[in-house]
């Protein structure tokens, strides 16, 4: 008798392309948490801010009439003439392709990222499904590797990186570790290790750049960020993600600069580079150790 496990165990492949054509799906959901989500923080500092401050009567018109405004609420719509959005407007890329790359109401152009970021979950479904295979651990890596592609874009455009993501996927990787579901190899005792180092280098960094500059070159969000990292891919893996992280930003600044596309005193966010080196770690962590270690210990 053939079952959806015995198929997708017999046809990699199969389970590979469903995955990814999932992933262009959540790919969707994403680019709604990346919008929404910086909206909803700042909504929640402002009526904070008000409630110690009653006096203080600024602040964004749906934080001040209750509205909701939620991932759920209200429906994916046109901000310049408010259509909301139907089923087949909503199809990931495809419905970008048909609509030509402009709203079906009034014709505005909608942003190219919007399927580029629906293709790039879906890569990175393909590339977890293709690396662990049909298991529970694809499924809780899948959740971290769409977790970092939202912690990327957020932090490219707002440069935080949110709580409400990082910690919960600090967590996840602790209990997916503990469960035997997470990366193959991590044991527990390495996720917490990995956790704590991860925190406390980038913490010590931080303030010793402080002391000696009076700047603040990282932000908190970062150590959270490397503290996930570690615990989902174990201490020994943070020294490989710094330095990969590093260099990528390093060379972006440099490329930035020297095309006139940013100003030199203009802060950049690290926390796509820390994300970007942690999913290569992820799916080519041993490949790269054993690269490092050929090309400085030999």
């Amino acid at each position: 008798m053939l079952t959806v496990s015995s198929v997708f165990l017999t046809h990699p492949d199969l389970f590979v392309a469903v995955v990814g054509l999932f992933g262009l799906m959540v790919g969707s959901f994403l680019n709604v948490v990346v919008h929404r989500l910086p909206l909803m923080l700042e909504r929640a500092w402002q009526a904070q801010e008000l409630a110690a401050n009653p006096q203080h009567e600024e602040g964004s018109g749906a934080a001040q009439t209750g509205e909701a405004f939620n991932l759920a609420v209200p429906r994916s719509h046109c901000p310049q003439c408010l259509h909301t959005l139907s089923a087949w407007e909503n199809i990931p890329v495809l419905s970008y392709l048909l609509l030509r790359g402009r709203c079906h109401g009034c014709s505005t152009h909608i942003s190219v990222r919007y399927p580029l970021v629906e293709i790039a979950s879906g890569l990175l479904a393909i590339f977890v499904a293709a690396k662990f295979g049909y298991s529970l651990t694809t499924l809780v890596t899948l959740l971290f590797s769409w977790a970092l592609l939202c912690v990327s874009l957020i932090d490219f455009d707002h440069q935080i990186i949110p709580d409400d993501i990082s910690l919960p996927l600090l967590w996840l990787g602790l209990v997916a570790t503990a469960l035997g579901y997470g990366v193959p190899g991590v044991t527990l005792y390495e996720a917490v290790i990995g956790a704590s180092a991860g925190y406390l280098s980038l913490w010590g960094l931080y303030w010793a750049f402080l002391l000696a500059t009076g700047k603040h070159g990282l932000g908190y969000g970062d150590f959270k960020l490397l503290a996930a990292l570690g615990a989902w891919l174990g201490w020994q893996a943070l020294l490989a993600i710094v330095l990969l992280a590093s260099l990528a930003g390093a060379v972006c600044g440099v490329l930035l600069i020297t095309l006139g596309n940013r100003d030199k005193s203009q802060p950049m966010p690290f926390g796509p580079f820390l994300a970007g080196a942690g999913f290569l770690m992820l799916i080519w962590g041993p490949q790269l150790i054993a690269g490092y270690a050929a090309l400085f210990i030999a």
